[in-house]
This record gives structure tokens, C-alpha cells and sequence, in this order.
């Protein structure tokens, strides 16, 4: 479920600084692919913006196509990152879903990436 194509972008204001943005999508939901129930869970964004930064309204629209679909934390994770990085070619990024308790465990996962080449 790759939408990176519908995540806007804008320039950054402070290109040659680095710096860091934290964006936090505390009400996010997606479904358990296994019993189809729904799965309430928050998003952290953290990353350091090169020449774009995200739009938040259009990354809101993104987080909640995830609403009605089944998909394993793991690969949610992995997903968000995977398309954020796509869309906005940060420095780096790290993307956090922490999960509330389902039969009484909770869940956290974090995926990072890192530029590996010079700007």
C-alpha cells in the first residue's frame, strides 16, 4: 500500500540547517489482519528535512487510508517509513507505532533511516 504520490511537500524553510521535526498522529487505526478488529495505536514521526518538508494535512489523509486495512504492525511500520522517506528524501528518519494493549500486551516498533550519501 505504497500512497506516497498523495503525500505534499513544501520547500524548507532552512535547508542548509540541520534541524529536526517530530510529527505525532496519536489516533491512528488500522486492522488486525488475522481477526479483522480494529488496532488503536500511535504514530511518531521524527526526521530531519533536506530540501522538502511534509505537509500535514496531506499526511493525515495518508495515515487514515490505513483505517480499513489489514495489515501486520511490522509491515505497517516499515510502510510509513518506506513512503515518507519516497516522497520527502529526508537526512533521516525514524517512524514509531506504539500500539495499545490486545490481550494485554502492548506493542511498539521502530524503523530508522539514515541518507547514506553526501548532500
Amino acid at each position: 500500500m505504497s500512497y506516497a504520490a498523495t503525500i505534499d511537500l513544501f520547500d524548507n524553510p532552512r535547508p542548509q540547517r540541520d534541524y529536526g521535526i517530530t510529527i505525532r498522529c496519536p489516533e491512528f487505526t488500522s486492522l488486525c489482519p488475522k481477526t479483522g478488529q480494529p488496532d488503536f495505536g500511535a504514530i511518531t514521526i521524527m526526521y530531519g528535512p533536506d530540501k522538502t518538508c511534509i505537509e500535514l494535512k496531506s499526511l493525515k489523509f495518508y495515515l487514515q487510508g490505513y483505517r480499513n486495512k489489514g495489515i501486520f504492525y511490522e509491515a505497517l511500520t516499515n510502510q510509513i517509513l518506506d513512503d515518507l522517506v519516497g516522497a520527502c528524501k529526508p537526512r533521516w528518519m525514524t517512524v514509531t507505532a506504539s500500539f495499545a494493549p490486545r490481550g494485554g500486551i502492548t506493542t511498539d516498533v521502530k524503523a530508522e533511516y539514515r541518507a547514506t550519501t553526501e548532500r
